[in-house]
Formats: structure tokens, C-alpha cells, sequence
């Protein structure tokens, strides 16, 4: 059995086909979602996801190399679920002052057009945006120009005054549940809006993660603790009135009772953008938490309430940029790895948020990691791990149907 990571990353690099013809086998009755970005740690006993986007922000962050690879699949993507689409629609989020996000938008955009479409629009149906126009006018933090159309749906397809779209690619992780009716429409729409996190939970997606690794590791005799982090839920909480943090310090300890010397996240059950976070050496912390740290864990993103959380177990980091730790993130493009940067925090530590204050990004490409093709590299260890994850979120996305 591969016990250690040396012994797996040359495992990786020396069975990569064989490998990649398993996931693809696993996932060939699922549909794959659209896009996904994955937060990779990398200690020096194991390489494991710690989160996964299904709506990813940071398409401004990947090198133009990478942006090109996103395109071929995007390209390959749209045609197999509209293969007559000409005009393809980007629906945003309405949080449009943040201008790193237009960015994202910008990026994104010119993937679609770089994919063979000439005809892509962003869209919103939040009528607040718009006021008696039909139009929104925006800059980007690097200056582009973007225009957000107002959208309708007509017939159960999606259009912009008389026209239709024929593809409709999300942007929207539904924090918030969108006020629109997406269960009778006839327009291609992916990621599956069911997937918002209104609807979905972390916890959930590593259960399911949890089941693709042990089936992979299975197949190829691998030790499943080199490719995950140990978690627990923990439901019924209340940061406001303290109820339920010593159900949340005695799950920081049974998580911690592994490797004494790690620490441990506190993470809200549902949302992103590095909110809902805390880290921790013990349970006796959360019992101590003084109301700051309380009022950081009981709101996220458009002040979702977090009743329930994961703990899961601290990866500490071994990697490094410009001496500052820095974590992974691999986007996925229909569970293939596309893209990929580094992100890095001056203001923490090896074992903390790094997805916080302070971070910045740096691109790497890894658009030379590709099937059938011969290569000795980091990288493709990260690719692997991303498309076990992005499985796990097909299987979420098909549990999220019914």
C-alpha cells in the first residue's frame, strides 16, 4: 500500500493515464458540474482538499495560458448540453461593487468568447441593479468595461428583451436564494442553480468525497489519510446566545486526538469567501470565544446565520511564496483541471486561513498537465485531487435532485 506522499506522487506520474481513465469512468453517468475551484493543502503527510466552490470567483487569477485551456473546455462543455447554443449568458451576482469579482466576470467572459462564442452577455435578474434601465454600466478593478443586462425568463427560456440565450452560464453561489423560478426552464443552465448555498453544504460534500476517495483508494491501493482531512458536523449551534459550543469543543478535540500538535478550522456549514472561519488548538478556546470571535462566527456572506459547522482538521501548510505559506486552488472546467494559482497570506500562519486579509495570488500554469501526455510534476498530484473533489460534486449535484 502507498503509504507516503513520495511514494505517491510517483505513483501519480507513473500511472497518470490509468488514473484519469478511472475518474472519467466514475463520472461518466454523472453530470460534472460546470466549473469548480478547489482549495488544496499540502502538509508533509498529505495533499488534501479543504474546500470546493461550485460557483469559482477567480478566473482573474489564473494565467492567460490556463484561461485558454478553460476555453477549449468550456467549448467542449456547452456543445454537449446545447449543441446548437450561439448565445451564451453569464448570470452574476448583484454584490457589483466589488470590483475584484468584475474582474472574475471579465476573465470569464473572455473564456466563453475564446471558446468560438461571439454572442456573450452578462446578466442579472435582480431588477434593484437597474432601476428604470435595462442596462448597467460597470469598470473592474483593472478597468475593463462591463455591461449586466437585465434578464427575464419568457416561455421557460431565458432572454434579454426579445432574445433568446441559448446557454446560460451560473455565477450566482445563491448565498441567498435567487427570487427566480428555475424549475420548469428549458434553457441549459450550469451549474445546476439547485447547488446554490441556500441548498448545499460543506459537510455534505466531503461525505461524498469521502466515498469517491475510499473507491479510488481501493483501486489503487493508496492510504485514503494521504488525500483527506478528518471533519465532524456539528448541528444546533448559535454563536449569539453561545448554545451549542461545547458540542463544538468536544468535536475540536476528538478531530484534534489525531495529531496533538495541528490545529483545527471551525468552518460555517454553508457559504464562501473565507467567511464563518475561526482556528483553534482546543475545545477550552471555543468555550472561551469572547463575543468578537462569536460575532465572526454567526454571520456570512448576505448575513446567512450559521447554525451548523464543520470542524475539520488543520492542514499545515508546507508550501511557500515569497516566504509567505500559501495553499492550492485548481479550477476544473466539467471535472478536468484546467487552471490553477497559489494563494499566500503575510498575516498568518502555516496553520491559519490563509483566505483572509492580506492574501495575494500567484498565477501558475498548468495547462502543460494534460492526459496522454508525459510529465513529472507537482501539479499533476493537485490535478488529481481537484477532479476526486469536483466527482464528489457531481455526486452532490445528482443527492441535490431529488
Amino acid at each position: 500500500m502507498i503509504n507516503n506522499l513520495n511514494e505517491l506522487e510517483k505513483f501519480v506520474t507513473e500511472n497518470w493515464n490509468s488514473i484519469n481513465n478511472f475518474i472519467d469512468a466514475e463520472g461518466e453517468k454523472l453530470t460534472f458540474p460546470l466549473y469548480n475551484s478547489v482549495d488544496i493543502r499540502e502538509s508533509d503527510n498529505k495533499i488534501a482538499p479543504v474546500d470546493n466552490n461550485i460557483y469559482p470567483a477567480g478566473f482573474n487569477n489564473l494565467c492567460l495560458l490556463d484561461l485558454e485551456a478553460v476555453g477549449n473546455y468550456l467549448e467542449k462543455f456547452i456543445y454537449k448540453y446545447a449543441p446548437q447554443a450561439k448565445s451564451i449568458g453569464i448570470l452574476i451576482e448583484s454584490h457589483t461593487k466589488n470590483k475584484f469579482y468584475l474582474d472574475n466576470i471579465a476573465y470569464l467572459q473572455k473564456a466563453v468568447k475564446d471558446a468560438g462564442f461571439e454572442d456573450v452577455q452578462i446578466l442579472s435578474f435582480d431588477n434593484d441593479l437597474f432601476n428604470d434601465s435595462t442596462e448597467l454600466k460597470l469598470e473592474t478593478a483593472s478597468h475593463f468595461e462591463l455591461t449586466v443586462k437585465k434578464a427575464q425568463i419568457n416561455d421557460n427560456k431565458v432572454q434579454i428583451g426579445e432574445d433568446v440565450i441559448d446557454f446560460v452560464v451560473m455565477n450566482n453561489d445563491q448565498s441567498e436564494k435567487m427570487e427566480v423560478n428555475f424549475s420548469n426552464l428549458e434553457t441549459p443552465i450550469h451549474p445546476s442553480p439547485n447547488a446554490g448555498w441556500y441548498n448545499r453544504s460543506k459537510s455534505q460534500h466531503f461525505i461524498f468525497y469521502k466515498e469517491v476517495l475510499e473507491k479510488f483508494c481501493e483501486r489503487f491501493n493508496i492510504s485514503p489519510s494521504l488525500l483527506q482531512a478528518n471533519f465532524e458536523l456539528v448541528d444546533g449551534v448559535d454563536f449569539g446566545d453561545k448554545n451549542g459550543l461545547d458540542k463544538i469543543a468536544s468535536a475540536v478535540d476528538r478531530v484534534r486526538s489525531n495529531n496533538e500538535d495541528s490545529k483545527v478550522f471551525i468552518k460555517g456549514d454553508q457559504g464562501t469567501y473565507g467567511m464563518g472561519i475561526s482556528v483553534v488548538s482546543s475545545g477550552e478556546e471555543v468555550i472561551n470565544f469572547n463575543r468578537k470571535s462569536r460575532n465572526k462566527m454567526d454571520v456570512g456572506k448576505n448575513k446567512i446565520k450559521f447554525s451548523s459547522v464543520i470542524v475539520q482538521e488543520g492542514v499545515d501548510t508546507v508550501l511557500k511564496y515569497d516566504n509567505m505559506p500559501a495553499e492550492v486552488t485548481i479550477y476544473l472546467i466539467g471535472g478536468q483541471s484546467a487552471g490553477g494559482f497559489m494563494r499566500a497570506n503575510s498575516e498568518k500562519g502555516a496553520q491559519e486561513n490563509l483566505n483572509s486579509r492580506g492574501m495575494v495570488f500567484k498565477k501558475f500554469c498548468i495547462s502543460e498537465i494534460r492526459q496522454n501526455q508525459d510529465h513529472k510534476a507537482k501539479e499533476a498530484l493537485y490535478s488529481i485531487v481537484g477532479r476526486l473533489s469536483s466527482l464528489a460534486s457531481a455526486l452532490e449535484i445528482e443527492n441535490l435532485k431529488k
